[in-house]
Order: structure tokens, then sequence, then C-alpha cells
């Protein structure tokens, strides 16, 4: 059972969040390339809710099975694109330690989108976090599937 439903206990913060959560949705930023990052994010924070819900979504989007099952191993996998691999990098390196995304990962990203698409892929990974933030601490769990 979870400890604390965010959505339930504070609901305009929730709301403040869902709201950039749509933003982001809108943005440039290809909606395959969103969901890999959000897995990918999910998997290094350990936060089990996110992982499953951005598998599901990303299935639902056409992703394949196949490039879900290598994403942690992306960088052995002949499966992604650069532009894939850049924000994969770049999400790894945000999320394991914000100071630590060197000029050689970011050069990769602005090699790979214009800057409107970098800024929102900028926001994805930081709003993945916080998603995750919020889910794992609070041993959220996602809903019992068959």
């Amino acid at each position: 059972m979870s400890r604390l439903n965010i959505a339930e206990v504070a609901p305009e913060i929730y709301k403040a969040f869902l709201h950039t959560e749509q933003v982001i949705s809108k943005g440039p930023l290809d909606a395959v390339v969103r969901e890999l990052v959000k897995i990918r994010g999910s998997q290094l924070n350990g936060c089990l809710f996110c992982i499953d819900m951005h598998i599901h979504e990303a299935l639902r989007l056409g992703e394949t099975q196949d490039r879900i099952y290598q994403l942690s191993a992306w960088r052995e996998s002949e499966l992604y694109t650069d532009a894939e691999r850049a924000a994969l990098a770049y999400a790894e390196a945000a999320t394991e330690r914000p100071d630590g995304v060197s000029d050689e990962v970011w050069d990769a990203v602005a090699a790979a989108f214009k800057p409107e698409q970098a800024g929102y892929l900028v926001a994805q990974v930081a709003q993945i976090n916080l998603w995750n933030r919020i889910a794992a601490p609070m041993h959220t769990l996602p809903p019992k599937r068959g």
C-alpha cells in the first residue's frame, strides 16, 4: 500500500505537476523519445510505478518489445537512433548526477535536437525525476494486471 497519495492530500501541487507534464507532452519532442527517457530515468531511480506506466504507454504508442527489453543496455543495442542515444545519455547523466552532464553528452543532444526540442528534453528528464521522487519513496505500486 502506498504511504501517501499526493493527489489526495496535496491536490493543488499534484495539479501543477500534472499541468507541467501536459505542457511537455504537447511540445516538439517526439513521444517515443519522451517515453524512452521516462522509462530509463525510472529504471535508474527504482520507481516501479513509473517503469510500469511508461512501458505500457510506450507500447501503446507502437514501441517494440525488443527495444524496451534492451533499454537498460541501450549503449550495446543496435536498435536506437542517434537522437534516442543522445536523449538517453542525457537522461542518465542528469538523473545520476545533475552536474554530471558532460560537454560530450550535451553536444550530442545539441546535434540531434533543435534548441526547442532540447529544452523539452531537459524539462522531460527533470519532470520524470520529480515523479520518481514522489512515487518511489511513497511505495506507489502499479495496478495489478493478470
